[in-house]
């Protein structure tokens, strides 16, 4: 047999080589998932598209990608970052697939409700389609935070539940509280969080998750384990607001309102709560800790504490992290309550600017005033 040309053997050997990635390359710029059906989702203010983050990833998607999301009403929403978590600033938009979600989402970071403006229906579809690999990915691992929800994997009850009394500022002690949630036990922290608020003597919840038929499935699962706060809800001291993320939102500050008058209406000790105890509780304590005269740092201080607990991110830990964490969140919300960027909110006696958000959204001057009578010296 007449030997093959070496010549011609390297270029086989590069051949096989090289053409699955030609391939791929040109399968990828194509990558598109067609016709999903789409869920309003109201708490978070998006839009669920009804892929499972599992099967989307393995069609290809991967976290740091470009994606072009449409939907068959025509609204485009071009050139979105794909991330595990919400990382991006406060009012712009991403595809997002949060540990725990069903589904993928496409939402806005404490924002608008894409639902609704981009005027969609329960008829409607969306088609994902990939912009470009990578686009964001120093983003998406710069930010790249998850936790556990086995108990086993905290150092205690306090922690796993991410509980603490709040005492900064003029806030008096073991007067005001906060944790994730004592009755959805999504993440298995609820029945802890019962028994810390039953130790720490709560009298009044202030739910900012929940409304009646969350409560009533709750009560209803098989794994529903919080008597205290059953206790406290049947004798009508859980103050359920069920509000969105998007503090920026009228009916989040109408909410807000609502809430601190019936709060003030109410003996305490006192509980805030969402879900996670992470963001609308991190809005809500933010603004009573200024409120009750708190400097900058110690409202920062409390707020991060909750990113030890779940993630175990510190100053000292991981600064690029907490440095974006906090001013991505924390910084953004606490500036929305200034309204002037020319103030230095790391000086600036923020409890004047607590209280006219307050007296703008619709609280009176004698309402605030009960409201620092009960949780302040």
């Amino acid at each position: 047999m007449k030997a093959k040309p070496i010549f011609a053997v390297v270029l086989a050997v590069l051949f096989i080589a090289v053409a699955p990635i030609g391939c791929s390359k040109k399968q990828d710029a194509a990558l598109s998932v067609k016709d999903l059906p789409v869920i309003h989702e109201p708490e978070f203010g998006g839009v669920y598209i009804k892929m499972t983050i599992d099967d989307f990833n393995a069609v290809g998607f991967r976290y740091g990608d470009s994606v072009t999301v449409t939907f068959s009403n025509g609204y485009t929403m071009d050139d979105l970052p794909y991330f595990s978590g919400y990382y991006v600033n406060v009012g712009e938009p991403l595809l997002v697939a949060y540990p725990g979600y069903d589904y993928i989402k496409a939402a806005i970071n404490y924002g608008k409700d894409v639902w609704e403006f981009a005027g969609l229906d329960d008829s409607m579809t969306a088609t994902i389609t990939l912009k470009a690999h990578g686009t964001y990915l120093d983003v998406q691992e710069a930010s790249d935070i998850h936790y556990k929800d086995e108990r086993e994997k905290y150092p205690s009850d306090v922690v796993f539940a991410n509980f603490r009394v709040v005492e900064v500022g003029r806030l008096k002690k073991g007067t005001l509280y906060r944790a994730a949630s004592p009755c959805d036990n999504q993440h298995n922290r609820a029945p802890y969080v019962d028994a810390l608020i039953r130790d720490a003597g709560v009298n009044c919840i202030v739910d900012l998750a929940d409304n009646e038929g969350k409560v009533q499935k709750y009560i209803a699962a098989e794994d529903f384990n919080s008597p205290y706060w059953l206790s406290l809800c049947q004798s009508g001291h859980v103050i359920l607001l069920s509000m969105s993320m998007n503090f920026q939102a009228d009916d989040f500050k109408a909410k807000v309102c609502e809430g601190l008058k019936a709060m003030s209406a109410q003996e305490g000790p006192y509980l805030v709560h969402c879900t996670e105890g992470k963001d609308r509780t991190g809005f809500m304590c933010m603004l009573i800790e200024a409120l009750a005269g708190a400097s900058y740092q110690e409202i920062v201080d409390d707020y991060m504490i909750t990113y030890d607990n779940y993630y175990q991110i510190t100053e000292q830990s991981d600064k690029a992290k907490y440095d974006t964490i906090l001013n991505r969140n924390l910084v953004a919300m606490i500036r929305y309550i200034v309204n002037d960027d020319s103030v230095d909110i790391t000086t600036a006696d923020l409890s004047l600017y607590a209280r006219n958000f307050l007296l703008s959204i619709g609280m009176t001057d004698a309402e605030i005033d009960a409201l620092l009578n009960r949780i302040a010296d």
